[in-house]
């Protein structure tokens, strides 16, 4: 049995969820303990149920310490099996949280696992629904994975009520993920909201499309909308050839009524595998939510890396389930990557390395 320190590194969840799917994955029985110890509300969490209690029915796994605030867990699991449900987070707990748990078991199950998800999609403290079917399934599938993720309806604090359609396919091997040059391309975004009113997605888009234009960075921003209904409005800011769909329209203006399952904005924006994001917050001017992505992309964009701090942590436990060579650059060692690392060293007793250079380069596995 493998024994997992659940207060290593950055302390968090996404030592759970990383440890259960490579349990998953690889048959090896593990145990995780301290969880979250040093946390402020320390043990599991519901939305850690969820996560655990999925791949824990696609493995038909025996689970002891399976509830709230527990602070050990042991996951003894069978073969990965393709699962077809509906799962409902509750609230807002963060689809994209659940997924990074779920994905990577499904890809090594046998069938195709489809799945809708209902929860938050643009929290905080989890990587927004865009990032993650723009970026990071982008990057698995050049390692030669089928992931394709449905983006229904967005869900916001604290409400939630996001739902997101999942398929994955199984992967017969993994290819390596070798990334060592940055390709110059345009900035692409998606800047939302529903039950507000229309332009405070314009505004977003149009504070993070200035700051980009003044860095020297031409963009394709889409502006969506929507009502309690799912109704939306999307343009482009025309770069992309984007069109507006006049199929649907959002509520707008001041006849624009709040939604039943909450209101909120965010944007998400991107080149290559470098991301930034924002969301919107009660009192927070739109001006600023754009402002606060386009820096945080610039941020990635003048380093050397090729990509984002947050991808690099979730590529780990993908490139060294692969037998072929892996290469990124990072601006930064995060304690999340740092953790995921430690995870998978301990299952697949593989090596990965940190080179410092301009960035950090990130290499596994030959």
């Amino acid at each position: 049995m493998i024994e997992i320190d659940g207060s290593f590194g950055e302390g968090g969840g996404q030592i759970i969820r990383t440890a259960v799917a490579l349990s998953a994955i690889t048959g090896e029985e593990v145990e995780i303990y301290n969880i979250r110890a040093n946390r402020p509300n320390p043990g599991l969490q519901a939305q850690h149920l969820n996560a655990v209690k999925t791949v824990a029915e696609m493995t038909n796994a025996n689970v002891e310490g399976l509830k709230l605030r527990s602070k050990r867990l042991r996951f003894s699991p069978e073969s990965p099996e393709a699962l077809k449900k509906d799962i409902d987070i509750g609230t807002a707990g963060s689809i994209t949280l659940l997924l990074q748990c779920v994905v990577p078991v499904a890809l090594f199950a046998n069938g195709t696992t489809e799945l809708t998800v209902r929860g938050g999609t643009d929290v905080r403290w989890s990587p927004p629904i865009d990032f993650y079917r723009f970026l990071f399934v982008r990057a698995i599938s050049e390692m030669g994975c089928d992931v394709e993720i449905s983006l229904i309806k967005r869900g916001y604090y604290p409400r939630g009520g996001g739902v997101v359609r999942v398929r994955v396919k199984p992967v017969r091997k993994l290819s390596g993920f070798f990334v060592m040059e940055e390709t110059v391309n345009d900035v692409r975004g998606i800047s939302h909201c529903r039950g507000l009113p229309a332009h405070v997605a314009s505004r977003q888009a149009n504070s993070a499309r200035e700051i980009l234009s003044e860095h020297g960075y031409r963009t394709d921003i889409l502006v969506e909308t929507s009502d309690e209904n799912g109704g939306g409005l999307s343009e482009s800011d025309g770069y992309g050839g984007g069109s507006v769909d006049r199929s649907v329209r959002g509520m707008s203006g001041s006849r624009k009524r709040k939604s039943k399952e909450g209101v909120g904005s965010g944007i998400t924006l991107w080149r290559n595998y470098k991301s930034g994001s924002a969301l919107g917050e009660p009192g927070k001017p739109a001006e600023e939510v754009g402002r606060d992505a386009a820096f945080s992309l610039l941020r990635e964009l003048e380093s050397e890396s090729t990509v984002d701090v947050h991808l690099a942590d979730q590529l780990i436990p993908y490139i060294a389930l692969s037998d072929e060579h892996s290469a990124f650059k990072v601006r930064e060692i995060t304690g999340h990557l740092r953790t995921n690392i430690y995870i998978v060293e301990k299952f697949l007793q593989k090596k990965i390395s940190i080179k410092k250079e301009e960035s950090f380069i990130i290499e596994c596995c030959d």
